[in-house]
């Protein structure tokens, strides 16, 4: 898969998985997939990664260790974070000055959050707001963190998104994106390409009755810029001691930096 990436986070625009589309065609086409896929995409989220999300996710969350003192309030953005995976964890691990708005392009996944923000009695430590990464509609110098997860590659102007990261950073922020990347172990790359590539798009088909939307997803996987890449995408937006962790043999990266 190393073979098909995007050498550069620019070219990710008018990439819709290996398929080439015009500028401003992506985000309708990613919409149309995350509407269909909402219902059940934390199920597909298990079965596609044999649970181990679960545990990449916990990994963020101790790296940006939201505070558990009560003296200030902390905020936190959860960009692409419609399901609340992300935000959940970070008001359970934080203290009770935490609070986390998340935020999605997509209403479909976020209804399915509030729901389970209402479900899990954590609505109150949350806030629920549409729209979209590379234009955020909140204040310069708003957040103390910024999160993403499995959701920059689905944005089509990565950079312009990542550069809204950094202008409603806090001086001090933390911006953190956890992303599918490029697999450095022998052996395991040619494993997980054939799984990827042959097993996911049956198993979303078989449970959500939509192999097509998953069909996307692995070959967005396969596109995405691999690490060093990314790193100095972000790097370019501004971002201080930007750095990447790699899990599960670069199946996965967390990246990281800071607002200076």
């Amino acid at each position: 898969m190393s073979d098909s990436r995007t050498t550069a986070a620019d070219q990710m625009e008018t990439s819709f998985g290996f398929s080439t589309v015009n500028a401003g065609e992506k985000q309708p086409l990613v919409n149309d997939v995350f509407h269909k896929v909402a219902s059940r995409y934390d199920i597909m989220n298990d079965l596609m990664s044999v649970g181990m999300h679960r545990l990449w996710k916990d990994a963020m969350i101790s790296s940006l260790a939201p505070p558990r003192n009560d003296t200030k309030v902390w905020k936190s953005l959860d960009v692409a974070g419609g399901t609340g995976d992300i935000a959940f964890r970070i008001v359970e691990r934080g203290g009770a000055q935490v609070h986390t708005t998340v935020f999605d392009i997509n209403g479909s996944m976020l209804e399915v959050g509030e729901q389970r923000a209402i479900k899990n009695g954590l609505s109150n430590k949350l806030t629920f707001v549409e729209g979209n990464a590379e234009v955020l509609p909140f204040e310069d110098n708003s957040f103390d963190a910024y999160t993403i997860a499995f959701g920059i590659r689905n944005v089509p102007k990565m950079e312009q998104a990542i550069g809204e990261a950094y202008r409603v950073l806090k001086p001090g922020g933390k911006f953190m994106c956890l992303e599918f990347s490029e697999v450095t172990v022998p052996l395991l790359d040619k494993f997980y390409e054939q799984w990827s590539m042959n097993a996911i798009p049956k198993i979303g088909k078989a449970v959500t009755g939509d192999g097509e939307s998953y069909q996307y997803l692995v070959e967005s996987i396969a596109k995405f810029p691999n690490q060093e890449k990314f790193s100095g995408a972000i790097r370019n937006q501004g971002f201080d001691k930007v750095s990447w962790r790699d899990f599960t043999g670069g199946v996965v990266a967390m990246h990281s930096g800071w607002k200076i």
